[in-house]
């Protein structure tokens, strides 16, 4: 599947990708932000990224793209993005959700996305998320959507909240780049509300 925005194009990561994905990878703000990126800065990246794009074939479908800028002539990898099912019998916080609207119970469909350092600053992590929100309620009609990020990123915390999430929990998240748990802010994103902010979107440019 391919998706076209204003100025990305979001497509299925391919081998070639791997180089790519590994300097983004590679770079500490990048790692931190992720729970399970290998740190610190080595060969394992490139085994990592290869590694990320082998396993898409086996699980089940789960939308994961990397994300290309459309601004030049030719269309460097920036960063990727995925909705993807978070643990196997249940979600963090237990509740029931159906990652098709009525299927599997207990795990919740979670919002990642990460930009290298160059790409930042640009709305494309704004855009990347709208177009799979967009995907994720309308053609998958999934019930509700949960993302998270550290306090200490509060670029971050604005995109999610542009995009409607409202705010669920608070929690601790660490990594490899990590020497400890730092605070996270869980937030989600029902069908209904991402509806209601899409509307006040429209009328606010149209006004």
């Amino acid at each position: 599947m391919f998706i076209r925005t204003h100025r990305l194009l979001l497509r299925p990561p391919w081998p070639e990708d791997a180089a790519a994905i590994a300097q983004g990878l590679a770079e500490r703000e990048v790692a931190e932000g992720l729970a399970r990126a290998p740190w610190p800065r080595d060969a394992r990246h490139g085994a990592a990224a290869e590694g990320f794009i082998a396993r898409l074939e086996a699980l089940e479908p789960q939308p994961t793209f990397v994300i290309l800028s459309r601004e030049g002539d030719d269309a460097p990898l920036a960063g990727a993005i995925s909705l993807f099912r978070e643990g196997e019998d249940g979600g963090e916080d237990g509740e029931e959700e159906g990652g098709d609207g009525g299927g599997k119970r207990g795990r919740e469909w979670r919002l990642g996305v990460w930009l290298g350092a160059g790409w930042r600053g640009r709305g494309y992590a704004t855009e990347a998320a709208g177009a799979v929100l967009e995907l994720a309620f309308l053609g998958l009609r999934l019930p509700r959507v949960v993302a998270g990020c550290l306090t200490d990123n509060p670029a971050s915390g604005r995109v999610l909240e542009k995009l409607g999430f409202a705010p669920a929990a608070e929690g601790g998240r660490g990594g490899p780049a990590r020497d400890c748990n730092v605070p996270c802010r869980n937030v989600a994103l029902t069908r209904e509300g991402w509806l209601a902010h899409r509307a006040s979107q429209v009328e606010m440019h149209a006004a």
